[in-house]
């Protein structure tokens, strides 16, 4: 049997294009896993430290701050795209405008399928925020790297052990479940 090269077999089984997806391709338990096994930085920590883990601390670091859960949601699935398509250093991302542009229309979709309104202006600042506050506080615990000048006020303990996969997927997943039902979303 000869594999379609332009797809990617996800966890679940369903061959996925990542420049011309679908939405019935797009399932939370194959981006929870996928999360759970990327390694954030491109893997130059010094130690494993997912995606998935990360996301989990935004939606924690956005509940900190008194968020609606539809914010804690945004924030848990902001890096979802990288499910399907790869995590990306931010220097090399922003060099890839064609990247960027399936990256948006990825996003688009998936808050789609889950039929989650896309983020006003105002929302995707406050998950930048976020993720800026974690990516600055993650490099800074775990490689000893102040990214900025001025630390970004932290309102957690980064949970940033070392952990099995499947304990971050089942996480992420019973995570997802309970925004969605407290958003007033249906799963």
């Amino acid at each position: 049997m000869v594999t379609n090269r332009f797809y990617i077999t996800t966890i679940g089984g369903r061959s996925f294009d990542p420049l011309s997806p679908e939405m019935k391709d797009i399932d939370v338990g194959d981006i929870a896993h996928s999360l759970s096994l990327i390694c954030r930085a491109n893997g130059h920590f010094r130690q494993f430290f997912s995606v998935g883990r990360h996301c989990i601390n935004c939606a924690r670091e956005a509940e900190a701050r008194g968020f609606s859960a539809r914010q804690r949601l945004l924030c848990l699935l902001h890096d979802a795209t990288e499910a399907y398509i790869g995590d990306m250093t931010r220097p090399l991302k922003r060099r890839l405008p064609f990247y960027c542009e399936c990256e948006e229309q990825l996003h688009d979709m998936i808050l789609e399928r889950f039929a989650i309104p896309r983020e006003s202006e105002a929302e995707l600042r406050l998950v930048r925020e976020i993720d800026d506050c974690m990516l600055y506080h993650e490099f800074l615990l775990i490689n000893g790297d102040a990214l900025y000048e001025t630390p970004p006020t932290l309102h957690i303990d980064i949970a940033h052990s070392e952990r099995e996969f499947s304990q971050t997927k089942a996480e992420f997943l019973a995570l997802f479940e309970k925004l969605m039902t407290e958003a007033g979303y249906k799963c």
